[in-house]
């Protein structure tokens, strides 16, 4: 069965790490079909719309879609693309990997963020010169339909026994209370054990002890910073893949952005990129692939060779081709 794989690398390093993720799936005896097209700074400057027509098009038809980075135009491009796919969650693991100087080695979790709304749904006005607004969107159906994936992410695998709900339900009764209980309430009815944190707590707590954490599910915002928080925990944004997960297809990205301090000098850090495409592989059923890949990873990054970010001297293309010799 042959697998259509949108390729948008977007701007800046997405240019350099999305084609060394391409080279790793492509070393694999996997029938991909890679459909590259453009999106970003570079294609609205050129065509006035930062994400094509053609390009959304493809995000929706495609198996899966492998996203690298957008600039200033990153809002009109990531979040049309999640739409694209139907994704209702975004899928973050922030792990140490053996070898690197990371500030807290003992961290594994995975960040389970609700993807369609929060502060994110876009309504924002400018009521006057001195006023702005920005109308936070929490809903009982997408506050379902997270707990519901959290509940079988955690059911599917041997490793997690429950999740940790993250709010700020203390001070946002209505939406982040909404978001706590009705969340809550689906893990009761199946089962599923639960514990909370407020937001704030969580940050401090992440820092001090992360092996306190295994699975996070949270709000849009939280997750999105928590996150990064957590990237600075294992070594850095180079380090964390994503994926953004709909009923039907999915779509994998780095969370780094485009770096444009380095865009161009091929020294960019594709690991997390790469790390990306492995979960691509298990998404698409390629369990055994996706564990290969993984683990070529980890040896690469404790043995070498390493980008800059990581200690090392090596360019952007020697790490896909060291994976590519261990896998």
């Amino acid at each position: 069965m042959t697998h259509e794989i949108a390729v948008i690398p977007g701007d800046g390093i997405g240019q350099e790490v999305i084609p060394a993720a391409v080279e790793v799936l492509e070393a694999l005896d996997i029938d991909f079909e890679f459909v590259e097209a453009d999106a970003g700074d570079a294609v609205l400057e050129e065509t006035g719309e930062a994400l094509p027509q053609e390009t959304y098009d493809l995000a929706a038809s495609a198996d899966a879609t492998l996203f690298g980075a957008a600039g200033d135009s990153a809002a009109d491009v990531i979040l049309p693309l999640r739409e694209a796919v139907g994704s209702f969650v975004n899928i973050r693991p922030a792990k140490a990997y053996p070898g690197i100087d990371a500030v807290r080695p003992e961290t594994d979790l995975v960040f389970l963020r609700e993807n369609t709304e929060g502060v994110y749904a876009g309504l924002e006005d400018r009521l006057t010169q001195d006023v702005s607004t920005l109308t936070r969107v929490v809903t009982e159906s997408a506050s379902e339909t997270l707990a519901e994936f959290a509940c079988d992410y955690v059911s599917d695998a041997d490793d997690h026994d429950g999740f940790t709900i993250v709010h700020k339900a203390n001070v946002m009764r209505e939406t982040d209370g909404l978001f706590r209980d009705t969340v809550k309430s689906v893990a009761d009815d199946r089962g599923v054990d639960t514990d909370e944190v407020l937001m704030d707590a969580f940050a401090t707590r992440v820092c001090l002890e992360p092996e306190q954490f295994d699975v996070v599910a949270c709000p849009n915002l939280a997750g999105d910073v928590l996150s990064d928080l957590a990237a600075g925990l294992v070594g850095g944004l180079g380090l964390l893949p994503s994926a953004n997960v709909g009923p039907e297809r999915a779509l994998f990205e780095p969370v780094h952005g485009t770096a444009p301090d380095i865009a161009g000098e091929g020294i960019a850090n594709p690991a997390a990129t790469i790390i990306s495409a492995a979960m691509l592989l298990e998404y698409l059923g390629y369990e055994d692939e996706s564990e290969r890949v993984n683990e070529a990873v980890e040896v690469t990054l404790e043995e070498g060779p390493r980008t800059a970010d990581l200690g090392g001297d090596a360019s952007t293309e020697d790490v896909p081709e060291a994976i590519i010799e261990r896998l």
